[in-house]
């Protein structure tokens, strides 16, 4: 892992990262305050021994205690032979703690007392000196045989300390911090490890070598017009899905059949709406483009567009009409859509069939690029039969949604037919850019111009999206070209029965057309 990739995952995870942080740092906060503050206060004592006068008249002396006493001082202070004494003549009720310590082998004693009042430690540490040389003798043979009494003297008194020593909130606050932080970015590691999910480009290429063609950002707004080429054309999602065209044209270059599948491991990744604004980003740059909806388990390429969906495909290859009579011409633009038609009940048998090849070949005759809608790879074969006609597929992976181990099965289902996988759209992805050239706005963000307002039974105000042009009988010069199927404003739903009858409407509507022209 790279450095870069940690940030990322750092970024990624902070949530997570805050969160261990502050829980672990309220953990110490609560411990520490729970915990009695504890005071500390150092004498430094100087012990000597006083030899008593002689029988005989001779003045005693002064000596310095031994090293070997002092040692045994430093074990004995803590003991009961000096705590109970000092518990009694102090008054003590609580507890306290005793200790010593040798400064550097000098001849003195640094008794330490610690208590739960300022004032009682700095007592116990004083008196603790002269405690300890009133039972000296008791263990000290030496001293005793000799008749030599221990004195204790302060060389530096205990003062009352201003703060106590435990509990230390500036330490426990900062190691709980570091440990929440830490605690934080393993968690955070760990996320990433067993996260199932595509989350960046960084998934892609750990699963596939193939290049990410397009990054095509989050928009609530395509939801609900999904042809984002024509109503929002200079937005951030429209750049998009121009810059992923781009892509998909250095791609062509090494296949020369002009020809691509657009697909995806599972439904819900937005497979329809890439291939629907992908034709139309084509045909703005003076293609001739055909938009072919081959999901003929689940066709929605007629309807996101607004266009008559009941003929069209699966009509040609039953031979009840040819591919002039259904393909239906978008707006006064260079791109032809043709609709999936009714959805039939062997759907990869039509698809993988010697009338489907030769449907396709004809088809890729007339038009520069010819873009094919296909359902998921994962749960259906029907996308690798396509993908066997057309120069390679383009594989849409929603960000946040879909399922590495499901893109692999997709990869591998490709794969083992030798089927051409020419690279990756990473659509929904979260975040901000630039509108257009000018402005900068949130992904999904866009102005409701347009739209109109009405009134539900109960009062409350709806926004509903205008319709398209070729859904309401118009092209951008105000024409209709809405074929015969279309006009009176609302669409047939047409059946079995009605689907010739439908055609030939459609056939004579064309003719009569080439006509007056």
């Amino acid at each position: 892992m790279q450095f870069r990739e940690f940030l990322a995952i750092l970024g990624r995870r902070w949530l997570t990262i805050a969160a261990s942080t502050l829980i672990v740092l309220a953990a110490a906060a609560a411990a520490t305050l729970s915990i009695p503050p504890t005071y500390t206060a150092t004498a430094r004592v100087f012990f000597s021994a006083e030899s008593p006068e002689t029988e005989d008249g001779a003045a005693g002396g002064t000596y310095v205690i031994t090293s070997s006493d002092l040692t045994t001082y430093v074990e004995v202070v803590s003991s009961p032979v000096v705590r109970d004494p000092l518990r009694t003549d102090l008054g003590l009720t609580e507890g306290f703690g005793l200790a010593a310590s040798i400064p550097g082998g000098s001849p003195m004693l640094d008794i330490t007392a610690t208590a739960g009042d300022a004032a009682t430690a700095a007592e116990i540490a004083n008196a603790a000196g002269p405690t300890l040389a009133e039972v000296a003798g008791d263990f000290s043979p030496l001293l005793a045989n000799a008749g030599q009494s221990v004195t204790a003297t302060a060389l530096s008194p205990a003062r009352i300390p201003g703060s106590p020593s435990s509990p230390d909130i500036e330490r426990n606050l900062l190691l709980g911090a570091l440990t929440g932080l830490m605690l934080g970015v393993g968690l955070a590691l760990a996320r990433q490890g067993l996260d199932t999910k595509v989350r960046s480009e960084s998934d892609i290429k750990a699963l596939s070598d193939r290049p990410i063609l397009g990054v095509v950002p989050f928009s609530r707004a395509s939801r609900q017009d999904p042809l984002v080429m024509e109503t929002d054309p200079h937005g951030p999602h429209a750049e998009a899905l121009r810059r992923l065209r781009t892509n998909l044209l250095f791609v062509d270059v090494t296949t020369r059949k002009h020809s691509f599948v657009v697909t995806s491991a599972v439904p819900g990744e937005g497979k329809t709406t890439t291939a629907v604004n992908l034709a139309l980003a084509m045909a703005d740059a003076g293609s001739r483009v055909l938009l072919v909806d081959a999901d003929l388990r689940n066709p929605s390429v007629a309807s996101t567009m607004g266009l008559e969906g009941s003929v069209g495909l699966t009509t040609i290859l039953l031979g009840r009409a040819t591919a002039d009579d259904v393909v239906q011409r978008w707006k006064d633009t260079s791109l032809q859509v043709l609709p999936a038609g009714q959805i039939p009940p062997n759907p990869s048998e039509l698809l993988g069939s010697e009338a489907m090849a030769t449907l396709f070949r004809e088809l890729s005759a007339k038009a520069d690029f010819v873009i094919v809608d296909s359902p998921p790879v994962v749960p259906v074969i029907d996308a690798v039969l396509l993908t066997r006609l057309t120069g390679g597929a383009l594989l849409v992976v929603g960000a946040n949604r879909t399922r590495k181990r499901h893109v692999s099965s997709a990869l591998e289902a490709l794969e083992t037919v030798g089927a051409p996988v020419s690279g990756f759209s990473l659509n929904m992805v979260q975040g901000g850019s630039r509108d257009g050239y000018y402005g900068y706005h949130r992904y999904g963000s866009r102005p409701t111009e347009g739209r109109t307002v009405a009134t539900d039974e109960e009062g409350e105000s709806t926004t509903t999206p205008p319709l398209h042009p070729s859904a309401s009988g118009g092209d951008r010069t105000g024409r209709d070209t809405t074929p015969a199927l279309h006009r009176g404003g609302e669409t047939q739903n047409l059946q079995s029965a009605d689907a010739m009858q439908a055609v030939e409407e459609m056939a004579a509507s064309r003719r009569r057309g080439r006509g007056r022209s």
